[in-house]
């Protein structure tokens, strides 16, 4: 893994390297590999935390007139796999998760769960190596695109819009 190259890509600079290492490593390649190295998946499970909140903060900050109902919505539109996944895919993500050889010839590092799943893990190895504040930058640095193209007024799916309606009749 060229961790100078992630590193200029998603821009951080980790303190402490081994712990983008290990947010990057897939549990096939350890199983594989029988080694004792922990996998990504504790790192997946803080990550996760750390992305809700930050994200809770900047739509509640960015949106103070919204329902709750609303930021519900774009939270969980902006927290969903395929949004992870996307943004993941879109910083080439995948080319440096270490795969065991199975999982590397069905095509994991194109899979949307294995590349959502890796972007929490380097969100919880920022937020253990920098802090809360230095990853809510990160997260909201990365997510830019996609936090400006959302809105309440177009997060509603189409079962809660057609409620809407009916309860305005």
């Amino acid at each position: 893994m060229n961790a100078a190259k992630l590193e200029s890509i998603i821009g951080y600079r980790f303190r402490n390297i081994d712990l983008l290492e290990r947010a990057l490593t897939h549990r096939s390649w350890t199983h594989e590999n029988r080694r004792s190295e922990s996998d990504n998946e504790s790192l997946e499970f803080l990550g996760d935390s750390v992305l809700g909140l930050a994200i809770a903060e900047h739509l509640f900050t960015e949106f103070p007139d919204a329902a709750e109902g609303e930021l519900t919505q774009m939270k969980h539109r902006l927290v969903s796999m395929p949004t992870l996944a996307s943004i993941a895919s879109s910083i080439g993500l995948g080319d440096f998760i270490g795969l065991g050889r199975g999982e590397e010839a069905s095509g994991g590092r194109e899979k949307p769960a294995i590349l959502a799943d890796a972007l929490e893990a380097v969100i919880g190895a920022v937020f253990i190596d920098g802090g809360y504040i230095e990853a809510r930058s990160f997260i909201v640095r990365l997510f830019r695109p996609e936090l400006k193209r959302i809105a309440p007024d177009r997060v509603a799916d189409h079962k809660s819009r057609l409620q809407e309606l009916l309860d305005r009749k």
